[in-house]
């Protein structure tokens, strides 16, 4: 398989028309359209299902579109590091996070490097621990940022000083907002929206003592602003980490802490042995300083 042609593929799936594709890459469409026939036939599957209005992605179609545009991405981030410059640090930076406070301990560490090298670009992907070590693994990004209990045994890493708290946003006129903690019964009976990986996350696990799946869980969520506007229109609590969401203010949401005080540790990861690009290479050594100076 061709990068060039893979690329092909993935302007076909964009544009959801070879026709349109063929103009995107500036070429007609015949050899557009050869280009794909030939590539169904070296993979011996069909990849698009050629309708009147529009062209279609099939079961198989869906795999290789993921999986190219991992290699694709993989491609010009090897293109960037090879590229850099010695006399000038250059290149694209990947770093994976989940949602947190510490995201400010990157962005502090990226915006004092920027001074002295101005031309080393951030690319940051947001997600759980799991999407990030995938992405991670896959070698699409550089760093991940990882919140809670986390098999790190396989990456090399930096834990970080600081933590996150865990507790629950409600609204302020809640029956819970009276209470200046909130304990694993009060939350039994109570509509809850929980992040994806609570239901893995050994910790909250044994905080609540009870079977998740017994409890009355009304939606679950990626990102907690989206959370947020749910438990805006009063649908349920959220458990989450705090200073996520704004509480001051106008703001009808309030948060409070778990009893007893549930934290999460945070760490920077990195793959092992890997032989890091100049810009990475000098990122670490920044996040390495500023570590140093915030102890």
């Amino acid at each position: 398989m061709d990068i060039r042609v893979l690329q092909y593929f993935l302007a076909v799936a964009r544009e959801e028309s070879i026709t349109k594709a063929a103009e995107s890459l500036r070429m007609t469409q015949p050899p557009l359209s050869r280009q794909l026939k030939d590539l169904e036939e070296e993979l011996g599957k069909q990849l698009l299902i050629r309708g009147s209005k529009k062209v279609t992605l099939t079961e198989d179609g869906m795999l290789l579109r993921k999986r190219a545009e991992e290699l694709v991405d993989l491609m010009e981030k090897t293109k960037a590091e090879l590229t850099s410059s010695n006399e000038n640090i250059n290149g694209a930076i990947y770093i994976g996070c989940g949602e947190t406070e510490a995201i400010s301990f990157l962005a502090q560490a990226a915006w004092n490097l920027q001074k002295s090298h101005p031309l080393i670009h951030y690319h940051i992907y947001s997600g759980d621990a799991e999407r990030v070590m995938e992405r991670l693994d896959k070698g699409l990004i550089d760093f991940g940022l990882l919140v809670g209990p986390t098999d790190i045994s396989k990456y090399d890493y930096i834990r970080l000083p600081m933590q996150d708290t865990w507790g629950v946003l409600m609204r302020k006129d809640s029956p819970l907002a009276e209470k200046e903690t909130v304990q694993a019964e009060d939350l039994w009976d109570k509509p809850l929206i929980l992040s994806h990986q609570t239901s893995i996350n050994s910790e909250m696990f044994s905080w609540l003592k009870a079977d998740i799946s017994k409890l009355n869980v009304v939606a679950t969520y990626d990102l907690v602003y989206n959370a947020a506007q749910f438990v805006k229109k009063g649908f349920g609590y959220v458990i989450a980490l705090d200073k996520l969401i704004n509480t001051t203010g106008d703001s009808n949401l309030c948060f409070r802490p778990l009893l007893p005080a549930l934290h999460a540790q945070l760490c920077i990861v990195w793959k092992k042995y890997q032989v890091l690009s100049k810009a990475s290479y000098t990122f670490l050594q920044q996040l390495q300083k500023e570590l140093d100076t915030y102890m």
